[in-house]
């Protein structure tokens, strides 16, 4: 069934903490069991290896996403769902590699920066306020939020489980995937 079917970019955005892993997490098992086939690209894992040696500066982040976005424009073409979970705090660049890629879901992971700290699990947010931290996005450093997301996923409103639908539900809507009548 997958195979008939084109691949696509689920680009997920948000500040740190607001939710982009855990819904990665759990669109990619959902996916998986409708017999799809991803693939996660992950804003720090990449950061660890394809990325490493670049700063946080904005030239530098928007390297790292260019290069999230070729790595998921290969899998795209090739049929394979990509998940990418990464802040990408500009606009610009996100719309270079949408353009790029052209299969692309663009997913607003929106939390209020209040939410976001409390859920702090890296402890990044308290780093940022007490200055060992420059640069960091949502403190010192902008977030430009999407203008005409596909999806915006409110996690402070909705479930991980009414996120993820939300998303699938879109997917089909598009034609990137065949789901049975819920």
């Amino acid at each position: 069934m997958s195979s008939q079917l084109s691949g696509v970019t689920v680009w997920l955005t948000g500040l740190s903490g607001a939710g982009k892993s855990t819904i990665t997490k759990a669109l990619e098992q959902k996916l998986q069991l409708l017999g799809h086939k991803t693939e996660v690209l992950d804003g720090d894992i990449v950061r660890q290896n394809l990325s490493k040696g670049l700063t946080f500066s904005k030239a530098d982040r928007d390297e790292n996403i260019r290069r999230i976005g070729f790595v998921s424009h290969l899998l795209t073409r090739n049929g394979v769902i990509v998940i990418v979970s990464a802040i990408s705090p500009y606009r610009s660049v996100r719309e270079e590699v949408k353009q790029r890629i052209g299969n692309f879901v663009e997913v607003y992971v929106n939390s209020p920066l209040a939410i976001c700290e409390g859920r702090d699990v890296k402890g990044l947010y308290k780093k940022a306020r007490s200055g060992e931290i420059k640069g960091f996005t949502g403190i010192d450093d902008p977030y430009e939020p999407p203008l005409n997301p596909e999806i915006e996923c409110r996690t402070d409103q909705e479930t991980i489980i009414e996120s993820t639908e939300k998303i699938l539900v879109k997917l089909a809507e598009l034609g990137y995937l065949v789901r049975a009548a819920a």
